[in-house]
């Protein structure tokens, strides 16, 4: 057996392990380890390598931008109990409910301001599967279009910064940018950061919500009878505009100072990242949902979530170390580029490859795991990192919402009533990847949707 094979097996049984359900840090970790042992008992693998993974690990500890992740998440956390999302959606739904079609609008928009505030999709699917959904099906809307809107909307928070996939994949992506140049050879590549990919990514993320909202209108012009007018109980003057506007102007402000902060230059991501907290501390208290068990339950649940992030890295650190060890990330390289079709076919292979794998893995496993083995490949054929980067995070949430694995699909399954039927669900979805996909080939085709504002901004 050839090391080459040798690592393509770790992959392999790897990939299997997790979909198994083995826990994802462990068997990053022990598999390579495991093979690593292996592999230089049959001579076919130097452990001196393994002697490497401290310094990588140093590294990680040492990266000043992923210190943003626990503190975006707090964010998320702390505004998911604040009840921001009940508000939105009780005023929004008040603005556009008198409106055919009018609360699948709320629920878009509120979808995007969530995803822009928390970046948490499993939160923001259950929060409003929970909260919306009843009130779509009392109001008759067509289960199908109630919990297609739903999953769509609440996986915006993949795509729309302030997004912690974002955060890592800038990190991944420059590690693979470097790769690439030093297959070109070029010594001084361009880098590639989270701020950019905030740049990239927010006229993306606002194209598929205006899609989504498309859709939704054209379903009250084609069939009014799956979307009907909302009829709210007592005065709808009671709730004017002005109280209206209270109730959304506090995560809009959140949101242009964050974000705002990040693409003018006046903070870096992890600096941004602490004004959301503090903010989402603020926005809790002014809800009235702030106090010493809430902020117990906020830290706690920052605290599992960051860990799980970073144990994961660490694992697949080991596991890319190996990799590469044993010559993998060279067979891959050289298969890339020399398939038929050239970089289009290698492009369209990969992204393929990633949409199957988001039926059973997690983002934070894809971009650990695949994007460090094909990311300097697909760079060093001529794609830009950046287009790169918001193809994969779009990519990615599209294959969250098909059926049948589709982690969005399992998440609203969970928070839907027990008379909305799963197929249902999957049927509601599909226009939406029909919509997602038409997306990921408008960005493909016209590559300036990604790139026109992070040049115009940082020139």
């Amino acid at each position: 057996m050839t090391p080459e094979a040798l690592s393509f097996l770790m992959f392999g049984v790897t990939i299997v392990a997790l979909i198994l359900g083995f826990p994802v840090a462990l068997t990053l970790g022990g598999m390579a380890l495991l093979f690593a042992f292996i592999g230089d008992a049959m001579d076919l693998f130097n452990m001196g390598m393994v002697m490497v993974y401290p310094l990588r690990i140093f590294g990680v500890m040492k990266n000043e931008p992923l210190v943003a992740v626990p503190l975006f998440i707090f964010m998320g956390v702390m505004l998911e109990r604040s009840n921001l999302a009940g508000q939105l959606l009780e005023a929004m739904g008040r603005m556009f409910g008198p409106l055919r079609g009018g609360l699948g609008i709320s629920v878009v928009v509120v979808g995007a301001l969530l995803a822009a505030s928390t970046g948490i999709v499993g939160a923001t699917v259950v929060t409003m599967g929970l909260m919306s959904l009843p009130v779509m099906l009392r109001s008759g809307y067509d289960p199908r279009l109630a919990t297609g809107l739903i999953c769509s909307s609440g996986t915006l928070g993949q795509i729309i910064p302030p997004s912690i996939v974002l955060v890592l994949l800038g990190d991944i992506l420059q590690g693979a940018n470097e790769q690439a140049a030093e297959m070109k050879g070029t010594l001084v590549p361009e880098p590639v950061t989270a701020i950019d990919l905030f740049a990239g990514a927010l006229l993306p993320g606002l194209t598929l919500v205006g899609l989504y909202l498309g859709w939704q209108i054209l379903q009250a012009v084609i069939r009014p009878k799956s979307c009907p007018s909302l009829e709210w109980s007592g005065d709808y003057s009671k709730m004017p505009l002005l109280d209206i506007l209270k109730v959304v102007f506090p995560p809009l402000l959140l949101i242009v100072l964050v974000l705002g902060s990040i693409l003018t230059g006046i903070a870096t991501p992890t600096e941004s990242a602490a004004v959301g907290a503090i903010g989402a501390s603020v926005l809790a208290w002014q809800a009235g949902a702030f106090n010493l068990g809430i902020v117990r339950h906020v830290a706690r649940e920052t605290t599992k979530i960051s860990s799980m992030v970073f144990i994961i890295l660490v694992g697949a650190s080991m596991f890319s170390l190996v990799f590469r060890g044993f010559g993998g990330d060279a067979v891959v390289e050289e298969f890339l580029q020399h398939l038929p079709g050239g970089k289009f076919a290698a492009m369209l292979l990969v992204m393929l490859i990633m949409f199957f794998l988001g039926f059973f893995l997690d983002f934070i496993e894809i971009i650990f795991v695949v994007v460090p083995i094909v990311g300097p490949v697909l760079i060093a054929l001529g794609f830009d990192p950046l287009w790169l980067g918001v193809m994969i995070g779009v990519n990615l949430q599209t294959s969250f919402l098909t059926p049948p694995f589709g982690f969005a699909l399992f998440y609203l399954r969970g928070a839907a009533p027990k008379e909305v039927r799963t197929v249902d669900i999957y049927r509601g979805v599909l226009p939406f990847i029909g919509i997602q996909v038409a997306a990921l080939a408008l960005f493909w085709a016209f590559p300036q949707i990604v790139t026109w504002l992070p040049g115009l901004i940082f020139k």
